[in-house]
Formats: C-alpha cells, sequence, structure tokens
C-alpha cells in the first residue's frame, strides 16, 4: 500500500496509532478518506483524535492487542465472511488458524481487552466487508513485549478477507521516527546488510567482501537495546563493549530504564555522539561531532510505503560541520580502511549496485518520477517500482503464498501491582518531536510548550490523588522517578498514566522497563506498573524543576538565562 492510497480504502483499521500526534500529513489523508465515505475503526486505549472521528472505537486494556486480534479473526471465521477463494489460492496454514482461534471467542476476549464482545463482532464484520479494508498500526503495536505476534496476527486479517495485493487494501506500519524505514532499507540492523540481505548467507556476504575488499563477520550484530548489558553485565571479554559510536540517536533519553542506560554511557571506555545539536547522550561523550542538519546536505529518505525519495541542500552550513558521509568515510579512512566518495550519488549508485530490489531506483529515475518504491529491479526508465508488494496475492515466500501465523496472547511483562497500582504507557504529541534535539532549540515551541511536560491521568483518579491540573506530581516505578505535572482528562480510561517521553525533566523513560519482544528487539514503552504521588511543597517543587533544567541547558552549551524559558 502507498500513503495516498489511504484515501481509496472503504474501512480503515487504525490500530494503535494516532496520525494527529504523529504524522500529521498522513492524518490528512484518513481524513480525506472519511470525506469520501470511508468508515473508520480506531483500536486505542485513549480516546485520540482518530477515535473521536472514528466509527466504532476499541477502547481496549493496554497489553491486550493479541487478543483482540484473535477475536476478530475468530468472528470473521465463524460468521463465513473471508475470501475463501483468495485463501485456497493464495494462503497456506488457514485450518490450523481457524483451529487455533476458536477459543478466542468475542466472550473471551472481552474478558482480556475489556472491549465489548458485541464491538469485537461489530468491528470484525465491518473490516471483512469494506472493499478495500486497509489496516494502519503504529507503536501502539509496536512497542510492546508482544509485538512481531500482533503484526502477523493483523496480517491474518487482511489475509483471510483478501485485502493483499490490490489499490486501497493492505497493511501499512507507520514508522515512528524520520526515515526508519530508510535506514533499515540501508542495512542499520544487526542481522542484515543493505537490501536486507542476510549476514549469515555465504554468496550474500561474499558479494559485499568482493565490492569492498574486505572480509566480513558471519555473525549477526547485537540491536540497541542490548548495548547496556554489554557494558554492565558481560562477563566474556570478547561480547564486552568497551566503545560506543552514536549518531541522530539519543538513547539517555529515547531508550527505556534511563538509569541503566545512563550507567552504561558513564562506564563505557569510549564514546563517540554525532548528530546536529547538543543531546542528553552527547553530555555523557569524549567525542563530539558535528554534523550537518536536514536543509544542509542532500541525500535520499525511504517513506514509510517503501517509496525512495531524493531530498536536496537548500543553504550551505556554516561553522566547522561535516556530512554523516563525510565523517564517517574520514573515520574510516583514518582507521585504515579508505573510504573515498565526492557525493551522496557515487554512495547510492554502489548501494543499488549491490541490492537487486533496488537495482532500478536511479537518481536519473528519482528525479523525473519524484520517487520509486521498492522493490524497483531494472533501470529501465518505464520501471516505476512497486506499488503494490504482494500484487495479485503473489507473496515473498517460496511457495508464493502467503502464510497464516498462530500465537496466543501473553500478558505484558510487568503487571500492576498494591506498591505500583497503575499502568503507564508512553505517547506522542504534536509540538515536540522525539527526544527534542531539534525542537527543544527552538524558542518559538519551547513558548508553547516547555518542561516538565504533562502526565495524563483521568479526572477521577486526580480526585483521589487530591491533585489539580498544572500540579507537579512525582510518577515512580521500580526504577526510579520522574516528576510533571497534572492533567487531568477524561479521554484516558481510570488506572492509565500517559506521558510524552521528549522531555528533559519529565523523562518517563526514566520509568519504562527494557524488557524486550523477543524477535524485534523493541522495547515494551507502553506498558509498565507505576504510582503517582501529590507533592504537598509545590513551591520547591517549581523550584526544584527550574533548577534542574537550568542544569541540564547549561551541560549542553544552552544559555538559559540569555535565552529565557517557560515552566
Amino acid at each position: 500500500m502507498g500513503v495516498p492510497e489511504i484515501e481509496e480504502a472503504r474501512v480503515l483499521l487504525i490500530f494503535g496509532y494516532n496520525g494527529a500526534d504523529s504524522h500529521p500529513i498522513v492524518a490528512r489523508r484518513i481524513l480525506r478518506a472519511r470525506q469520501k465515505g470511508a468508515k473508520i475503526i480506531c483500536v486505542d486505549p485513549r480516546v485520540t483524535e482518530t477515535a473521536r472521528i472514528s466509527d466504532i472505537h476499541m477502547q481496549l486494556k493496554g497489553g491486550s492487542n493479541m487478543a483482540l486480534v484473535n477475536a476478530m479473526a475468530h468472528v470473521i471465521i465463524e460468521e463465513g465472511l473471508c475470501d475463501e477463494e483468495f485463501i485456497a489460492r493464495h494462503t497456506t496454514g488457514y485450518e490450523e488458524l481457524k483451529t487455533f482461534v476458536e477459543r478466542y471467542t468475542p466472550e473471551y476476549g472481552e474478558e482480556i481487552s475489556h472491549v465489548p464482545a458485541d464491538t469485537i463482532r461489530e468491528a470484525a464484520r465491518l473490516y471483512a466487508k469494506g472493499e478495500p479494508s486497509m489496516i494502519l498500526y503504529g507503536m501502539g503495536v509496536c512497542q510492546f513485549s508482544q509485538a512481531v505476534d500482533v503484526v502477523k496476527g493483523l496480517a491474518n486479517l487482511a489475509l483471510m478477507t483478501g485485502n493483499f495485493g490490490k489499490p486501497g487494501c493492505g497493511i501499512g506500519p507507520v514508522r515512528g521516527q524520520n526515515n526508519v524505514q530508510g535506514a533499515c532499507d540501508m542495512g542499520a540492523l544487526p542481522n542484515s546488510y543493505p537490501g536486507y540481505q542476510n549476514v549469515t548467507i555465504p554468496e550474500v556476504r561474499e558479494k559485499f567482501e568482493k565490492a569492498w575488499g574486505v572480509p566480513l563477520s558471519d555473525h549477526v550484530g547485537i540491536p540497541m537495546t542490548h548495548v547496556p548489558d554489554r557494558v554492565l553485565k558481560e562477563k566474556d571479554p570478547m561480547k564486552q563493549i568497551h566503545a560506543y559510536y552514536v549518531f541522530g540517536e539519543d538513547p539517555a533519553q529515547s531508550d527505556p530504564d534511563l538509569a541503566e542506560v545512563r550507567e552504561a554511557l558513564e562506564k563505557v571506555d569510549f564514546l563517540i555522539v554525532q548528530d546536529i545539536f547538543m543531546n542528553r547522550t552527547a553530555t555523557y561523550a569524549d567525542v563530539i561531532l558535528p554534523a550537518t542538519s536536514w536543509g544542509e546536505h542532500e541525500g535520499v529518505f525511504t517513506c514509510c510505503d517503501r517509496g525512495f525519495q531524493r531530498f536536496r541542500k537548500f543553504i550551505e552550513p556554516e561553522g566547522d560541520v561535516k556530512d554523516d558521509w563525510e565523517i564517517i568515510s574520514l573515520i574510516s579512512t583514518a582507521m585504515g580502511y579508505p573510504m573515498h566518495y565526492e557525493n551522496t550519488e557515487e554512495i547510492w549508485n554502489e548501494m543499488i549496485d549491490l541490492c537487486p530490489s533496488y537495482t532500478g531506483a536511479t537518481y536519473e529515475k528519482l528525479e523525473k518520477y519524484g520517487g520509486v518504491q521498492w522493490p524497483c529491479r531494472s533501470k529501465d526508465m518505464e520501471d516505476k517500482g512497486t506499488p503494490y508488494l504482494h500484487k495479485d496475492g503473489n507473496f515473498a515466500n517460496p511457495d508464493g503464498k502467503g502464510k497464516f501465523f498462530c500465537a496466543d496472547w501473553r500478558p505484558p511483562k510487568e503487571l500492576e501491582n498494591d506498591e505500583y497500582p497503575m499502568v503507564l504507557s508512553t505517547v506522542r504529541e504534536v509540538g515536540h518531536y522525539s527526544s527534542r534535539t531539534m525542537t527543544g532549540n527552538c524558542r518559538t515551541l519551547r513558548s508553547l510548550e516547555d518542561e516538565p511536560g504533562w502526565a495524563q491521568m483521568n479526572v477521577e483518579d486526580c480526585r483521589e490523588l487530591g491533585v489539580e491540573e498544572g500540579e507537579l506530581v512525582k510518577v515512580l516505578s521500580k526504577r526510579g522517578y520522574c516528576i510533571t505535572r497534572c492533567m487531568p482528562t477524561e479521554r484516558v480510561p481510570k488506572g492509565s498514566v500517559f506521558m510524552t517521553y521528549q522531555w528533559w525533566i519529565g523523562a518517563c523513560n526514566k520509568l519504562t522497563t527494557a524488557h524486550l519482544d523477543p524477535v524485534s528487539n523493541t522495547p515494551e514503552y507502553k506498558y509498565c506498573a507505576c504510582k503517582v504521588k501529590k507533592i504537598e511543597d509545590q513551591k520547591w517543587a517549581e523550584k526544584h524543576v527550574r533548577e534542574e533544567y537550568a542544569e541540564i541547558r547549561s551541560k549542553m552549551g544552552i544559555q538559559a538565562a540569555k535565552e529565557g524559558y517557560a515552566l
């Protein structure tokens, strides 16, 4: 599916995703689809902007995604709403799934998800009867310890209803960060070279060895979320991490269990940070390499729909900064491996020549068409790429068929208890982006919203705690605490706390767990046990926040006193 095709869908199943906060441009597509008559099913524990315009809002309990997806599959099968012809011609494993989901009745799904059984039936019918129906999912699916299972479960729904390989349907991951898709495409993964070519396959490895002129390891690397353990706990000297090179990332703010992450950053022998502005991670760095920002360099992004898009330099950079690729090339050369490129097109041409799925995505085509969706295997100018990844029901498996997948629901790793009776989930917001490396340096955005952020809580919970809107509160988990402001709202369920992770004082990742999905190694940012405490001395709390904020900004080289800041 492509992003523009959102407008062609007749039914949109939007699962764990609120475009209004995360991707306003995509949100416009959703609104246009609705204006054209599309029905919207929203699955979210909060009453988000998406939920407010939806026809059906399944306000599930956090951590129950898999149970709800299986219950929807049960209804579609039980009521004969499957596309039997598509299943027979293009899939395998349907009979196993059919048996597997028998016990996931809507009533059983209701026990776990808290979504009424009749609502589950209504949503499943609406999705199955949509012609066509599209699924969009976001971090509300991906940031759980059962993330990959749920994505495959959503794919089950699309397979059983024939919603693949044609306009206005399919299943779309709406990525959490800028150019995540592009980073993965370029091989910024521990198990693959560019083009998703596995490092363990000998002929693949030999191809890259020949192109790069060096021997390459056949071992899968480690994901970023394993770094703290490799610094702090690993006993095997061959597996310990002694040097850490971070660019375009801020683990000291965005990773879970920040106390452990920050301890690892302090104890690692050598830390390099390469970025466009100072950030929390850079305050631990031994070496800081200033890089150009967007608008000061050129290159290629990949959209979430696999579309390569070229972007161009707008202004010349000032000061002692270089492009990321140039910095990497200079360091590589200094370390003994000469790496010389004249421009980004040379790098791009090397990559597409090594990646069969990208071979046809030349700069010439990107210029002519404005974008090319991979796979694009021919340099023939008429080949514009592949809008539908599974066109005509042909899948990238040896038998060409899509495979149904069975997985039981598993609860989150850390559940609420007597000491920590509430559930914390991290969310996004429009005003500031990511870990505020960029937006925290914008006076206008800071004047609209500044430290220490907000904790969204149900009005009844706030009343029981005796806290009012704007008051500073302390939010705690087993791993630590942070101070933030109370935001009473009817839009969140009782017993829940929702916080955005970019605030430096209200850093909710001090609270989150490092429990990971076993396949993707993504942390469970969306569920951990917490509690909220009222701060009696608000005058002291306000002073504490101001002083801590000033100290952080001072460490980052930001002159708070001269610029002024709002609290």
